[in-house]
């Protein structure tokens, strides 16, 4: 074997080939084709690469091949664990194909989510997976016509451009009020916002459905808007709900995730309530720290990994397979009863 270069460069697939005795196509082939180099060729130039510390110039090898070995997933809310949990089943996916993965979080502000997007086609990347603040968004329009595929998560494709893996938002909401109601409850609050998050509206518009078949009074289905999908949103919402007359206060509430529902908790615990028997509470999402809460939350659950690695082989396959055909993939919410909603009223 030759030295590492002493000339202070960076070995180089030359320095390789010498080390090795082998030609420059042969060092490309274990590089790029393994399984056409015999197992003893292959171990010989492995290991030149080994001793001469040779590191691939991927750049390089993405300009030569138009992409990059990586996916990238730009998020909705880096503070969600929801979010972090669809990742995960995105990297489990993305590894099992020998690819890495980028993560992105847009912090609900379509800005910042344009931006990412614009440095990722830059990166050229393999496909994107996305849950949007807006899925109907012009830059989202731009990903497919530079022809890289995407998929939105969380989110459903209303043209079926593209992919997409989502929840049954409507029918969740629908689940949890249903559940409220058979515990008895008649005055209930969803808590939830801004409007501007299509799994807001859908979970609300699931909620008022449900309400309305139960023959229910409009009035006694109280919306409570917050600014965010937060913890501190959640105890604000609390506050208000505390200063509501008590012939109008509820004595339940659903709320559009599970950080809400714990900042709801947390505030009904500090202020001396009873959870379920003065305030029975309803998340959403079923994120890890829904069970072990004070008193462990009730939540609709979503197969949060499950969403993750359906959208990794919906973009892999877009990527590869000329006979790709787009999918709307659709997963069923189911209510995981715990103590914040108790037993049945009577």
């Amino acid at each position: 074997m030759t030295p590492h270069p002493r000339n202070g460069r960076a070995p180089s697939v030359k320095d390789v080939a010498a080390a090795a005795g082998v030609s420059l196509g042969t060092v490309s082939n274990v590089l790029n084709r393994p399984s056409v180099v015999s197992t003893a060729t292959r171990e010989r130039v492995e290991r030149a690469m080994a001793e001469l510390g040779f590191v691939r110039n991927e750049s390089a090898r993405q300009l030569r091949a138009g992409t990059s070995r990586a996916l990238a997933y730009v998020m909705l809310d880096g503070g969600n664990p929801f979010f972090h949990d669809v990742a995960e089943g995105i990297e489990t996916a993305a590894e099992a194909a020998d690819l890495s993965l980028f993560v992105c979080n847009s912090n609900g502000r379509a800005d910042r989510e344009a931006k990412h997007i614009d440095r990722l086609v830059q990166q050229r990347v393999q496909g994107i997976l996305i849950t949007p603040v807006d899925p109907d968004a012009g830059h989202l329009a731009e990903i497919a016509q530079r022809n890289i595929p995407f998929v939105l998560v969380d989110r459903f494709s209303r043209s079926g451009g593209h992919c997409s893996v989502a929840v049954d938002d409507v029918l969740g909401g629908r689940i949890a009020v249903e559940h409220l109601i058979d515990r008895g409850h008649r005055r209930v609050a969803f808590v939830g916002g801004p409007s501007s998050i299509g799994q807001v509206r859908e979970r609300l518009q699931g909620a008022r459905a449900v309400w309305a078949e139960f023959g229910m009074p409009e009035e006694d289905l109280i919306h409570l808007p917050t600014e965010a999908m937060t913890v501190n949103e959640g105890r604000s919402a609390g506050e208000r709900l505390a200063g509501l007359p008590s012939r109008r206060r509820p004595t339940a509430a659903f709320c559009a995730n599970d950080l809400l529902a714990l900042g709801l908790l947390q505030h009904a615990v500090t202020a001396g309530l009873r959870v379920p028997d003065d305030l029975a509470i309803v998340g959403f999402d079923d994120i890890d720290f829904a069970a072990a809460a004070a008193v462990p939350l009730t939540s609709v659950r979503q197969p949060r990994q499950e969403l993750g690695r359906t959208a990794a082989r919906l973009v892999l396959d877009e990527a590869t397979n000329p006979d790709h055909v787009h999918e709307q993939a659709t997963f069923v919410p189911a209510l995981v009863a715990r103590a914040s909603t108790g037993t049945v009223r009577r």
